[in-house]
């Protein structure tokens, strides 16, 4: 019998005019089970999440096959998936996705989004041609993550970890960032809920001290950071933190917009914190830093 090698070799090669329909078959596979886990899924948050040890691992899976098998095309997004328990893209995601536009990414660009909650704007830059990581530290985020990025057709690599601890030791281009942010009663942000995806400890900066710490060194030199938040939790704050980290920093973008439903019933206590005034609005920032 020829050696094992021999034969497989034999066989690939016998398969090569195959190829282009397998990878369609696989394609559509792909799509297809991404379709019905984006149907099951509002149902298995709604049940208390039942499945959760079977997170992890169906998230690698669908994440490797998405990997190997999609290819990335500037197609449209759909409207995202995003479960509860997951930040479904509002206002700030639609400011933080028109500074990475203003950006110009493109092929070669390394992009960076940590905390990608859907993937919205993670996806927006992949668009673009970019190549992107996407870091989030719920399994539930990374799992809407991938199958956003299988319906939508992109290639996009997502990471389950905090903040930048998956990807110690590499750098990139542009670092973007829509993290929780609301000040809360609470001293220490939720470990679980819907809640952790907006409320950041009683000044709101449980998040944002850190990537203010940990951006610089995930950028190269001349790399930018974009992150997003709410005057609420201190413009001049993350400004002073980024300077102190070596970067050049100011606001390049900002809107009002009306208390939300969170905000309007932390309003006296908001208030009473000093963090606001008597108006039901708030003004969310666009920092923009660039590392020296």
């Amino acid at each position: 019998l020829p050696p094992l090698t021999t034969v497989l070799l034999t066989l690939i090669e016998a398969l090569n005019p195959l190829w282009p329909l397998i990878g369609q078959l696989i394609e559509q596979v792909v799509m297809l089970a991404a379709d019905v886990l984006v149907q099951l899924m509002p149902a298995l948050v709604a049940r208390g999440l039942a499945l959760v040890p079977l997170m992890p691992p169906l998230a690698e899976i669908i994440g490797l096959v998405v990997e190997l098998a999609v290819p990335a095309r500037a197609w449209l997004l759909p409207p995202v998936l995003a479960p509860a328990g997951v930040y479904a893209p509002q206002h700030d995601t639609a400011l933080l996705t028109r500074a990475v536009t203003a950006e110009q990414p493109g092929p070669g660009t390394e992009v960076l989004d940590l905390g990608t909650g859907t993937g919205a704007v993670a996806l927006h830059a992949a668009r673009t041609g970019a190549r992107v990581t996407a870091v989030d530290i719920s399994w539930t985020a990374v799992l809407t993550a991938r199958l956003n990025a299988a319906r939508a057709r992109c290639r996009l690599r997502v990471h389950r970890g905090d903040l930048t601890a998956p990807v110690t030791g590499r750098t990139f281009d542009l670092v973007v960032s829509n993290p929780p942010y609301v000040p809360a009663p609470e001293e220490t942000p939720p470990a679980s809920g819907p809640a952790r995806a907006w409320d950041a400890g009683p000044d709101g900066r449980a998040l944002l001290d850190r990537i203010c710490a940990d951006a610089p060194a995930a950028l190269r030199p001349g790399g930018t950071l974009l992150l997003v938040h709410s005057a609420l939790c201190g413009t001049e704050a993350t400004l002073s933190r980024l300077a102190a980290a070596g970067m050049r920093a100011d606001v390049s973008d900002r809107v009002r917009i009306p208390y939300g439903p969170v905000l309007t019933g932390r309003h006296e206590w908001l208030v009473a914190r000093g963090l606001a005034d008597g108006s039901p609005w708030e003004e969310l920032v666009i920092v923009r830093a660039v590392h020296a």
